[in-house]
């Protein structure tokens, strides 16, 4: 799949912090304060008479159309560019944020409004993902998905205000939540705007054959990362659905000092650790993290004044922090880049997946025995599974701690290329020797050079006869005998 008219990952040396890249930070700004917005859905429900479990019920339908979406998103990606499908899903959560701000009882409005916001949502940050992977080489995804997703704990910080803030100033009454769901879909008009300009030069090349998204999950399944994909839809259930019920029940005003904290908490970690996988290594990070979201869950259980609200909210935050870019970064990267816009689709389904299993049993826990044992029981689970990958990872390599590049990288320049089949899958079967004459000669030796030749020694002179008269002089003899 190429999303780019030029789809290469930069070096280490150049920039990837550039003027496409802070425009997708202020995009991305604006649909996670849309989406702080929503934090106060709870509520909504409440006020057409609905409980907890009713809550989580309608949340659960929601996050399960938006599976069922993410089963053909990543082919829907792959055959009609990230460009169209972002644009498609921007307007989708417009259009269900519509139906939420009309709904006048819990009818089949909200439980749709509820399933096209979810859809939207989902696949508008995993097409956000999917482009901004495509822009930089395999050892950076990692930072580059954490320096974006920083710009959303901004955008919490600011949604919770706003929502808190249109609370206070309006009556409990259908205008306040024709306001709110107002705002969220205006702010996702903006971010649609924003698209459309950062991806006007994009350019698609349709793959020439696209594999079912279980096809390609059974053979590039990511992991023991899967779970803790799902105990972060879990953390989200707790803290996005039903802390706003619980913050109400115990007398301590609204979110926003919690998802303040909690915010600021992860904007600074995400900053910090920007690269700590590269020196830490994704693996501990994970553990890290959902120890983070386990103890964090488990102190708002003593909490009985508001700003006991922002030590479990600096916990959770550090888990978010460090969690979300790796888990990404991880799942995908099993994929052949040609399929790393369904294998993004798939790793983030699963968090929604989380939601799915817990959102419902979490709000009949509430419902039967209390928040307290919610709590617990949240808790209990995500330690457990923090044991277990820990265990199951503790031998494993990661390519973040040896940047070398994957099969499938293609945009690092120098970087050798996959070996493809017919269908664009890797083949086992080696590529074909280059013929004879694209093959460069051997270097011949050099002849030994012959040597100079040596002078003659000069050859002595044959002797004359000697005259006659001296014969006679000296008696007949020769001289010198």
């Amino acid at each position: 799949m190429t999303t780019t008219a030029e789809p290469t990952g930069k070096p280490e040396s150049e920039t990837v912090y550039d003027r496409l890249f802070w425009l997708a930070y202020v995009a991305n700004l604006l649909l996670v304060t849309a989406n702080a917005l929503t934090f106060r859905f709870a509520e909504f429900v409440s006020f057409l008479g609905g409980s907890e479990e009713i809550t989580g019920r309608i949340v659960g339908v929601g996050i399960l159309g938006g599976l069922v979406a993410r089963m053909v998103l990543g082919q829907i990606i792959d055959g009609w560019g990230v460009r169209r499908t972002w644009i498609g899903a921007s307007i989708l959560f417009s259009l269900g944020c519509l139906l939420m701000a009309t709904a006048e009882h819990l009818g089949v409005g909200i439980y749709a409004g509820r399933i096209l916001y979810t859809i939207g949502l989902g696949s508008m940050f995993a097409c956000s993902i999917a482009h901004i992977q495509a822009r930089v080489s395999a050892f950076r995804r990692t930072e580059v998905l954490g320096a974006l997703g920083s710009s959303g704990f901004l955008g919490m910080i600011l949604g919770s205000q706003i929502g808190d803030i249109l609370f206070d100033l309006l009556p409990q009454g259908g205008a306040l939540y024709i306001m709110l769901f107002g705002m969220v879909g205006a702010l996702g008009l903006a971010y649609l705007v924003i698209v459309a300009y950062i991806t006007r030069n994009d350019v698609h090349q349709r793959p020439a054959e696209t594999h079912p998204a279980h096809r390609l999950l059974f053979r590039y399944w990511p992991g023991p990362v899967v779970l803790v994909a799902l105990m972060m839809g879990m953390g989200f259930a707790v803290t996005t659905v039903f802390l706003t019920r619980y913050t109400t029940e115990m007398g301590l005003g609204g979110l926003r000092t919690f998802f303040t904290a909690y915010a600021l908490s992860a904007f600074i970690v995400r900053i910090m650790s920007r690269t700590w996988n590269r020196t830490v290594g994704r693996h501990r990070l994970i553990v890290m993290g959902l120890l983070g979201h386990a103890i964090g869950h488990l102190l708002l259980i003593p909490i009985a004044h508001e700003w006991q609200l922002i030590l479990p909210a600096v916990c959770c935050g550090f888990g978010h922090a460090l969690l979300f870019p790796c888990v990404v970064s991880l799942g995908a990267e099993r994929f052949p880049h040609e399929y790393r816009g369904t294998g993004t689709t798939l790793t983030l389904g699963f968090v929604d997946l989380g939601q799915v299993m817990f959102a419902p049993l979490l709000g009949r826990m509430i419902d039967q025995v209390g928040f307290h044992a919610m709590f617990v029981t949240s808790a209990a689970i995500t330690f457990g599974v923090t044991v277990f990958y820990g265990i199951a990872t503790l031998r494993s390599a990661d390519s973040d701690l040896n940047p070398v590049p994957m099969d499938g990288d293609d945009e690092l320049e120098g970087a050798p290329q996959p070996v493809l089949g017919p269908a664009g899958l890797p083949s086992s079967h080696p590529e074909p020797a280059p013929p004879e004459s694209a093959r460069p000669e051997p270097a011949r030796p050099e002849p030994p050079r012959p040597e100079p030749p040596r002078p003659e020694p000069p050859r002595p002179e044959p002797s004359r006869p000697e005259p006659a008269f001296a014969c006679a002089a000296n008696g007949g003899q020769r001289s010198g005998g």
